[in-house]
């Protein structure tokens, strides 16, 4: 019974729209913004009821992008292709 519940509210990729990835990125730029040392955890009880449940692994994989862009900008380090 509970993998029946958990198979139909999945968000497949093909059911994902690039507005919502838009709106998730927008909505963890914002959040990172007003909370510097927040977590994963923090972000997801924050803002994860304004994205479908199984959005969660998706909010965490923005943050990680987010605080990856951020900390390049402030080394100066623009990843892999900086180092030819």
């Amino acid at each position: 019974m509970h993998r029946e519940r958990c198979e139909a509210t999945a968000v497949r990729f093909r059911e994902d729209r690039p507005a919502d990835l838009d709106r998730a990125r927008a909505a963890v730029t914002a959040w990172r913004d007003q909370h510097p040392a927040g977590t994963s955890e923090d972000l997801i009880a924050a803002i994860g009821r304004q994205f479908p449940q199984e959005y969660g692994v998706v909010l965490r994989a923005v943050l990680f992008a987010v605080d990856r862009h951020r900390a390049r900008q402030i080394t100066g380090n623009a990843g892999p292709s900086s180092e030819r």
